[in-house]
């Protein structure tokens, strides 16, 4: 595969470079290299003015998956996969900054 947006069914969202584990023409799992978990937050803005347009700004961050192991490739069985996506391309860039220091 390539990088992919994740969604899980625990609700989280991870940015990887994902490989399908094939076997007998079946997918048996997928590795995640690199995984990041993305959260996005909405920026806030308050202010007294009621005709104030909202603001539609998404903070997007980026941060190891499993906080607490050293290892690169993490095996992820396809009981857990929601979905698999493409990314938006600024979080592909972000993706490859944060785990290469590098864009395309």
């Amino acid at each position: 595969m390539s990088i992919k947006l994740v969604l899980l069914k625990s609700g989280e969202q991870v940015v990887s470079d994902v490989k399908e584990l094939v076997s007998d023409d079946n997918v048996r799992g997928y590795v995640f290299n690199k995984p990041q978990k993305v959260q996005a937050n909405r920026a806030i803005l308050l202010t007294e003015d009621e005709n104030a347009v909202e603001d539609r700004n998404v903070e997007i961050t980026l941060s190891p998956w499993i906080l607490l192991t050293t290892d690169d490739e993490i095996l992820v069985t396809p009981d857990w996969i929601v979905t698999i996506v493409e990314p938006l391309k600024s979080i592909i860039e972000m993706y490859q900054e944060k785990v290469d220091g590098q864009v395309d």
